[in-house]
């Protein structure tokens, strides 16, 4: 077994907390360094875990975790968690796992969960479309998509994203989310493969050729994992497409790193925008 293997790494550094009296890895550690992979693995197939399950109507439970020792990791060993899914069954699901120090392979396991009824955790088969989103992962497929449309085409998918990120996370009075811009925007909507909107955003058009680029949200389990990118390039390529010779936005001071990496450029001083600070960026087409 090798890297070549596997698709999915997380990354890890041993801990102080983690290792023995022999100055190694203590065995047991192993095991919560793949189930904290498992997490990751998840949000690589772009499923939000919990609210996924609860769309297919069933949980997923370990039936089998077995380890197989072939080195020894230390305090302060930075380490590549490898996931696979080998095999889906009728109702279970098959992982192999491994641990790497760089190329080195310390550590492979295989993990068997079942898909199970939560209430009377009685095995399920496997839905149809979860088999197919670890199928195309594996066979490394795309696992988000952006659709662009009005907001008689998307608005259903989009407001409930933003009606979790704007409302309930951060306190925006629900009378001032919508706006009479939403039924002249362009949409944009990221769904994963089990159709579940996860992330959003608009482009208004304005005068003389310039977009507003708005709305940008992506639901909180999922940051941090490209959905954001793809909705503001599916944005900046359609502004583009309009014309557009300068698209501009009012970032949140916590995401300005985020718009800045994608040729943003701040102008003016911050501000606040339903109380929360704010500065404008620009980008010019």
């Amino acid at each position: 077994m090798n890297r070549q293997d596997f698709r999915f790494f997380h990354p890890l550094r041993v801990r102080w907390v983690e290792v023995d009296m022999q100055k190694i890895v203590f065995n047991a550690h192993y095991l919560t360094y793949f189930d904290t992979a498992i997490s990751d693995y998840w949000r690589a197939l772009a499923l939000p875990y919990e609210e996924s399950m609860h769309s297919l109507g069933g949980d997923l439970y370990v039936r089998k975790a077995s380890v197989e020792y072939h080195g020894s990791a230390r305090f302060d060993d930075r380490l590549d968690v490898a996931l696979r899914c080998s095999r889906v069954g009728n109702s279970s699901i098959l992982f192999a796992g491994a641990i790497f120090r760089g190329d080195e392979l310390l550590i492979t396991a295989e993990l068997v969960y079942v898909f199970a009824d939560p209430v009377a955790q009685t095995p399920k088969p496997v839905p149809d479309s979860l088999r197919q989103v670890l199928m195309t992962f594996e066979d490394g497929g795309t696992m988000s998509h952006v659709k662009l449309g009005t907001w008689a085409e998307l608005g259903t998918q989009a407001a409930p994203v933003r009606v979790e990120v704007f409302v309930k996370e951060q306190g925006v009075p629900l009378a001032m989310e919508w706006d009479e811009f939403d039924a002249m925007a362009v949409h944009a909507v990221t769904f994963n493969g089990l159709g579940t909107a996860l992330a959003t955003g608009r482009l208004v058009m304005q005068a003389q050729g310039k977009g507003r680029i708005g709305r940008m949200a992506v639901t909180r389990v999922l940051r941090g994992s490209r959905l954001g990118r793809e909705v503001l390039h599916a944005l900046l390529d359609e502004a583009r497409r309009r014309g557009c010779g300068e698209v501009l936005l009012h970032a949140q001071l916590s995401a300005r790193d985020f718009y800045h990496r994608s040729g943003f450029t701040a102008r003016g001083e911050p501000f606040e925008e339903a109380s929360i600070p704010h500065i404008e960026m620009f980008k010019s087409l």
